[in-house]
């Protein structure tokens, strides 16, 4: 009788997880399902509140889960708090900003806020976990939240638009030097997803029109679609991934 492969294992008993912008949308997604799959999360954003909440509703469920309070626009503050309570086996940065206009009408403020959290903050939040990985000599992956809209332009999106694609650039760079250090480096891409952020654009008839008939799959995504994404990439079934983006856009980059 042949000998059967195996299916790797999507657990992940016995590894720490980051995820920021947990308090809520995808990364209260993302952090719940790392947790589900055996992962200790730390549950990080700037709204404490929400985190106590989301940490004490996991923790109900037998899952290991404590927040922390962070703002990864704060380049230094982010630095300080990772020394303390690194490393961490696997980063899922979902903290991100979105001010949307047409691109005439971008003002500096809006463009240095909205790159301050997407490009500069997930570029040094993923620099320090892989310098904690580096440090003590273990493997890691480490997963930002980016968008369809690294891959692709959108209506009134130009600054968000610019941000993304430096993300997705990034990535694979950052794939290609850390992979000696067996740390894998990849991106989220999802489509519109609905949480609090993408109400605005749903409530605009023109704009929903837009979105429906742009993704294939005739609907919008929810927070679940992307919660076997996170698994999939923190886990050991995606070994070989890295310097990629995982769309997860049904269907909407796909002409």
């Amino acid at each position: 009788m042949s000998e059967l492969p195996r299916t790797p294992s999507f657990r992940l008993e016995g590894r720490r997880a980051l995820v920021t912008g947990a308090s809520s949308g995808i990364g209260l997604g993302c952090a719940t399902a790392l947790a589900q799959a055996g992962a200790s999360v730390v549950l990080a954003a700037r709204r404490v509140d929400k985190l106590e909440a989301a940490v004490a509703a996991l923790r109900a469920e037998g899952h290991q889960a404590e927040a922390m309070r962070l703002d990864v626009a704060d380049v230094e503050a982010v630095r300080a708090e990772l020394a303390k309570t690194g490393p961490f086996d696997c980063l899922v940065n979902s903290a991100g900003l979105a001010r949307h206009g047409p691109a005439s009408e971008t003002t500096v403020e809006d463009f240095d806020r909205v790159s301050s959290i997407n490009l500069k903050g997930a570029y040094f939040l993923t620099q320090t976990v892989a310098k904690g990985l580096i440090a003590a000599g273990r493997p890691g992956s480490l997963i930002n939240i980016s968008s369809q809209m690294g891959h692709v332009g959108g209506i009134d999106r130009a600054v968000y638009c610019a941000t993304k694609f430096a993300v997705e650039g990034f990535t694979k760079a950052l794939a290609i030097e850390w992979g000696p250090h067996r740390i894998r480096v990849n991106t989220i891409a999802p489509t519109f997803v609905r949480t609090e952020l993408t109400q605005a654009s749903f409530a605009d008839p023109a704009r929903r029109a837009w979105i429906e008939e742009n993704i294939k799959l005739g609907r919008a995504a929810e927070i679940a679609d992307i919660m076997g994404a996170a698994v999939y990439l923190a886990s050991d079934a995606s070994a070989m991934v890295t310097g990629t983006s995982l769309l997860v856009d049904g269907g909407w980059t796909a002409h």
